[in-house]
């Protein structure tokens, strides 16, 4: 079985290889389910670990519907990937109805060229996965990721197992709560690759900052924090 570990620094990757990991999925911000990591996160993780390491393509958090401004950045880190010499990306688009974007996410797959491509999470929200399982195999994409629709891939299990019963050339690579505990049922039930992040928090400073910095205001699936013309302009105005 082919273990997948969701890394979100390099720390996290150079453990995860220490370990055994057999590949690495790089991305930042896990609290929000993973973005694009930056260019010199890039650049150590592909100076410093010898395993397959697959970019996370997606340029902000929220829902998997892009403007043409943010397809065109997600282009633009998937040419980046391919020049630094990365094996995979990890990416996908939906529309606002929770339906594959085909079009947008063909698009991706091509622009990857030879590199492996997996369709990440957004799989656990369309309407039809049977319908989308089709779809992303026309596109020759070469992994899922997914949780089978439920908080958990343990939960998730029996679509996981449906989805992997179909007559697919794509990996299900089921993913969200796998650990130690419950992986074997993964590999009992026939599945060649889990993926896990294989986390806890670590403490970093011995005493509570005065003011937090994080704002779960910001935080959401089905909004979008937008600088608003009126009221930079408000500001403007009374300073200049």
């Amino acid at each position: 079985m082919l273990v997948e570990v969701c890394a979100n620094s390099l720390e996290s990757a150079l453990v995860a290889e220490r370990a055994g990991a057999d590949r690495i999925e790089l991305c930042c911000e896990l609290a929000v389910g993973g973005l694009t990591p930056s260019y010199g996160l890039l650049k150590a993780v592909k100076n410093q670990v010898q395993i397959p390491v697959h970019v996370l393509i997606r340029p902000r958090s929220g829902d998997f519907t892009y403007s043409d401004a943010e397809f065109n950045i997600m282009l633009a880190d998937i040419a980046l990937c391919k020049e630094l010499g990365f094996e995979g990306i990890v990416s996908g688009v939906l529309t606002k109805s929770f339906t594959l974007d085909v079009e947008r996410t063909g698009k991706l797959r091509s622009s990857s060229g030879d590199l492996k491509f997996t369709f990440h999470r957004a799989f656990d929200w369309v309407k039809d996965p049977l319908r989308t399982l089709k779809q992303l195999d026309d596109l020759e994409i070469d992994y899922i990721l997914s949780s089978g629709q439920q908080k958990s891939a343990r939960l998730g299990i029996d679509l996981l197992s449906d989805l992997k019963q179909q007559n697919s050339c794509i990996q299900i690579m089921p993913g969200s709560g796998i650990n130690s505990s419950n992986v074997e049922l993964f590999k009992n039930k026939g599945f060649n690759v889990v993926h896990l992040s294989g986390t806890a928090m670590t403490e970093t400073l011995s005493n509570a900052p005065l003011i937090s910095m994080n704002t779960g205001g910001f935080l959401s699936d089905d909004h979008l924090v937008v600088t608003q013309f009126e009221k930079i302009k408000a500001v403007m105005d009374k300073v200049k």
